[in-house]
């Protein structure tokens, strides 16, 4: 076959994939009415809005969407389901939950077809910015008399609704409904209704009426006008741009994988949320479904927009702009931000793998621009490490905390409550500077990598810099000192004592991954990763090997699950030596055996290492960033 028709190919099956329609249901959004604080259920945003929505599962939410759930600080249901159809017939209400139902999730899109004594209902619901939804209903009479309709929509909200007959406007909290002039509003404490009374339907004809759902977390609401065709038709066109974009660069994969890849941009476009109150940029959660994780987190952003921008590059670039925001003069970037700033982190960083995220974007952009933007405040970050976590200024760094507390450190290696760090103690450096007593291999193996992306960098820039150089002498310090010949892994170091931790993490391949292990370094880390006593697991690659006596995925965080960021180090890594069977052998073993990736089920934050039980928060933004890059080497 010659190499056009390969190509020619590649085309057409990219078109086939590119269209959203194809891929319903890749994420299970049925659901009953969520009780109490529940938020761990699966829920459709878009466009970065702070307000979500789910599928009915039940026929008694026939012709409504289960919500909104709205997101401020904390994720709150308003409703069960604000927007219930009802239908009046003769003064008898027709009973849909008798109707035959048909009710989908596309990407972009909700949509509830329901039939029913020869009346056709089709709703769909859809994003049209970072604040506004547009409800539609279509009712079509199919049968051969004219039908008489009271057309009504009845909600009750968790917060008090004020309504403005005049202008059609319903508002509850920060959400607000708008709908046509023809509709008559009333409510009564936490209950509202709008009814269309008279409506007549002649045989094969047709009644339609479009609403605007909208929270405001930060703002007055204005009114907005849509033309529901256009919108339509836009969202159409926008989801499949990403399909495009991201299956351009992935042309071979399977239909289950395909389907694997929709369901990663889903979740993180639902976890996506435009600028508010001190969010300056738009950024995107860890996960909706989890209360502590309602804001910004500097690794996860590196991560997540090296994962978003294969197809939504814009957002990946801002979600890097969200953290270098609140960027402080000495170069530090706070752990995580908050709509309320006041909450933001400082008391840690993350590790550095801002410039990764950059380059990573400038490959898929080519964005000059970007690069220079952002340049500077990459050299600052780059900086303030040897400045404030060198105890003693040798040129390589430990994690600490700028309040003194080991918590904090432990947290500023993304590792949270790692073994390696368990006999781990403080040391000042300056005020506000403290350091482990621990120079961490990933830590340094980070600085390593972000002096290559740095020098590349300044190199797009069209500016000198000698960055390469200090990458040289890093890298060489590292091989030497925390590689352990005698066990074949690296390892942090205690430089009081000079003697390694050797607890094995996944610390230990992160040199692979920066590029500055030896060849046969890379041979024996290989060979202890292939272990399957240690890392080579049912989903490969736990965050401490399986022999050791603090394994414990259930309760252990970072003390046995599986992190898929890890797992796309690792992988990574080892391509990068030339062991790219091993490497697709080890993303084979994952995709298969982490419960649910293959199926409708949500992303999980990790997954347990033997029994492949997804664990802890649901639809997981960083899993689904580095699943979209671990597929994409297929």
């Amino acid at each position: 076959m010659s190499k056009w028709l390969i190509l020619l190919l590649g085309l057409s099956l990219q078109q086939a994939y590119a269209q959203r329609s194809k891929y319903p249901d890749v994420l299970n959004l049925r659901t009953n009415p969520p009780k109490g604080q529940n938020i761990a259920t699966n829920v459709f945003s878009d466009m970065g809005a702070w307000h979500a929505y789910a599928l009915p599962q039940q026929p008694a939410d026939n012709g409504a969407f289960i919500g909104p759930l709205v997101m401020g600080m904390q994720g709150a249901w308003l409703s069960d389901a604000f927007s219930r159809l009802e239908l009046i017939e003769n003064n008898q209400r027709i009973d849909l939950a008798a109707a035959r139902a048909n009710a989908h999730y596309f990407p972009g899109m909700l949509m509830q077809q329901l039939v029913i004594d020869q009346l056709e209902i089709q709703q769909q619901l859809i994003f049209v910015s970072g604040r506004e939804a547009l409800l539609h209903t279509h009712i079509t009479n199919k049968g051969g008399a004219v039908r008489t309709l009271d057309v009504r929509y009845v909600g009750q909200s968790r917060r008090r609704v004020t309504v403005n007959k005049e202008s059609g406007v319903l508002q509850s909290g920060g959400f607000v409904i708008v709908f046509p002039g023809d509709v008559k509003l009333s409510a009564d404490s936490f209950h509202y209704r709008a009814s269309h009374p008279g409506v007549s339907i002649a045989p094969g004809a047709s009644y339609a009426q479009t609403q605007v759902q909208a929270y405001y977390p930060d703002s007055v609401y204005t009114p907005a006008l849509y033309d529901l065709n256009k919108a339509l038709a836009e969202n159409e066109r926008r989801w499949n741009g990403y399909l495009d974009r991201y299956f351009s660069g992935a042309p071979m994969l399977t239909a289950a994988q395909q389907r694997l890849a929709v369901k990663c941009m889903v979740t993180l476009i639902t976890n996506w949320r435009s600028s508010a109150g001190d969010i300056l940029h738009d950024g995107v959660f860890p996960s909706v479904n989890y209360q502590g994780f309602y804001g910004v987190w500097s690794w996860d952003s590196w991560k997540q927009a090296a994962g978003i921008v294969t197809f939504h590059p814009e957002l990946a670039k801002n979600n890097i702009r969200a953290m270098f925001d609140y960027q402080d003069a000495h170069g530090m970037v706070a752990d995580c931000i908050y709509a309320d700033q006041r909450e933001n982190n400082w008391r840690d960083t993350k590790p550095p793998l801002a410039a990764w995220a950059v380059w990573e974007v400038f490959l898929q952009t080519k964005d000059t621009a970007f690069v220079k933007e952002l340049l500077p405040k990459l050299v600052r970050y780059h900086n303030w490490w040897y400045a404030n976590r060198d105890h003693d200024q040798n040129g390589l760094c430990e994690y600490g905390s700028t309040d003194g507390t080991r918590i904090a450190a432990a947290w500023e290696s993304g590792m949270d409550n790692a073994v390696r760090f368990d006999s781990a103690v403080m040391l000042q450096n300056k005020e506000g500077a403290w350091s482990l007593n621990q120079e961490s291999v990933d830590l340094n193996a980070y600085l390593y990598a972000e002096k290559i992306y740095l020098h590349q960098l300044h190199t797009v820039a069209d500016e000198k810099a000698s960055y390469s150089e200090q990458a040289a002498k890093l890298g060489a310090i590292i091989r030497n000192k925390f590689y352990d010949k005698q066990e074949g892994f690296f390892y942090d170091l205690q430089p009081a004592t000079g003697k390694l931790v050797r607890v094995d993490g996944p610390e230990g391949w992160i040199p692979l991954w920066a590029g500055l292990a030896t060849q046969d370094q890379a041979k024996t880390v290989l060979g202890r990763m292939s272990d399957p006593k240690k890392f080579n697991t049912k989903v490969p690659f736990p965050t401490l090997a399986a022999d050791h006596p603090a394994f414990d995925p259930m309760k252990g965080y970072w003390r046995g699950p599986v992190w898929l960021d890890q797992v796309a180090f690792a992988t990574t890594g080892l391509r990068k030596y030339g062991y790219k069977k091993q490497a697709a052998k080890f993303e084979k073993q994952l995709l298969e055996n982490a419960a649910g990736l293959l199926t409708d089920a949500p992303i999980s934050e990790n997954y347990h290492p033997l029994s492949g039980k997804g664990l802890n928060a649901k639809n997981f933004s960083w899993s689904a960033a580095h699943l979209l890059m671990i597929l994409k080497n297929k």
